[in-house]
């Protein structure tokens, strides 16, 4: 059981800045000292090439934060919480646009999930948000769930399946709150292994389900992230 918090940093001005490594030092600090994380994943731009889509420059910074307990999420949250020093840590990042949300955090197994990197190197993340509405939450999170793991499992090189689907939260961040429909994210070892599997005849078969969906607005975004996971 595990819920999840979300936050990426959307540039405002069309150009995603690279945090500078000090202050990813001081993130990296600052998250392994919030009482109640399990684990965090710390997403910066990676590079990859997809067969359908092209969503621009992946953002310059993402967070993906664990808890066992939605209160311990919240708690982190709350006004003095451990997370109201996310800001401070990251100056380069004033003036971007900042969005936050809780999850339900559900996995899938892959049939090998240890990624094969090299000393100091990163896997990559292929992360995916819905915004949403859909016209029946229930019945297109059913569909997806149903349809989508399985031909996930199938990509070549996976390494991990995850999706996120929203829970009601209490938050006192300065992050926009919203509430996406979903988020759901793919691991590879690298960019490359990313693109390889965007590439794969099971890629069509991936886009030939989409087109099965219930009927949902706000289009889909799909980003390759580098992944760094940081424990307390």
């Amino acid at each position: 059981m595990t819920f999840a918090l979300v936050l990426f940093h959307d540039a405002a001005s069309g150009t995603n800045p690279l945090v500078p490594e000090g202050e990813l030092a001081a993130l990296r600090a600052l998250l392994a000292g919030v009482p109640g994380l399990t684990e965090a994943l710390v997403f910066t731009p990676a590079t990859a090439k997809d067969s359908y889509t092209d969503d621009g420059a992946s953002p310059p910074l993402g967070m993906q934060l664990h808890f066992a307990r939605l209160e311990e999420l919240e708690a982190a949250c709350a006004q003095g919480g451990a997370l109201q020093g996310l800001t401070a840590a990251l100056p380069s990042l004033a003036g971007t646009h900042a969005t936050a949300q809780a999850f339900w955090r559900r996995t899938w197994a892959v049939p090998d999930p240890v990624p094969q990197v090299a000393a100091g190197a990163l896997p990559c993340s292929f992360v995916v948000h819905y915004p949403g509405p859909a016209q029946d939450d229930n019945a297109w999170h059913a569909h997806y769930m149903h349809g989508h793991p399985p031909l996930f499992q199938r990509l070549p090189g996976i390494r991990g399946i995850e999706i996120l689907t929203p829970v009601d939260w209490v938050s006192f961040l300065p992050h926009r709150k919203v509430r996406h429909l979903q988020r759901n994210r793919v691991m590879f070892d690298s960019p490359e292994a990313l693109t390889a599997a965007l590439q794969s005849p099971v890629r069509h078969e991936l886009r030939a389900d989409f087109h099965t969906f219930p009927p949902f607005e706000g289009g889909n975004y799909h980003f390759p992230m580098w992944t760094e996971t940081v424990r307390p």
